[in-house]
């Protein structure tokens, strides 16, 4: 499998998922998918549950799972949930909180090369540290 970095400016973002690196983005039809699983009425309302910062396991495999969909990966949320991160549990949120922050803070997003960090778990540069609300 060809790894290819995940784009920044899209709101993709890379996480290791069973020893792989995979690139995971919630786009609109992402998104679409976790309104119908919670049964939320619109983007908004997603977002506001979100920011609540109360996930269940079974919330952070669903949006895992809708996130690697969204970038193009056929895997399933029954498969999302026997996979592992070199971090374990912590790592899963870790992907998690990424993903909502790329998503849903467009601050977090690169701007001409500024605010950019490396983490010691990927390659990719990552926008610098912005809490989610309910991460921190």
């Amino acid at each position: 499998m060809r790894h290819i970095m995940p784009n920044l400016h899209r709101g993709e973002i890379e996480g290791i998922l069973d020893g792989t690196p995979y690139t995971l983005c919630l786009t609109l039809g992402a998104l679409a998918e976790l309104e119908a699983a919670f049964g939320d009425e619109n983007m908004l309302a997603l977002a506001q549950r979100f920011e609540g910062g109360k996930l269940s396991a079974r919330d952070c495999v669903r949006i895992v799972g809708a996130g690697l969909r969204g970038a193009g990966h056929d895997i399933d949320d029954a498969t999302v949930a026997r996979m592992h991160t070199p971090n374990g549990i912590p790592g899963f949120i870790d992907i998690v909180a990424r993903l909502l922050i790329a998503t849903f803070t467009p601050s977090a997003r690169p701007s001409r090369g500024e605010g950019r960090q490396q983490t010691e778990h990927q390659d990719s540069e990552v926008p610098a540290a912005v809490p989610f609300p309910g991460t921190r």
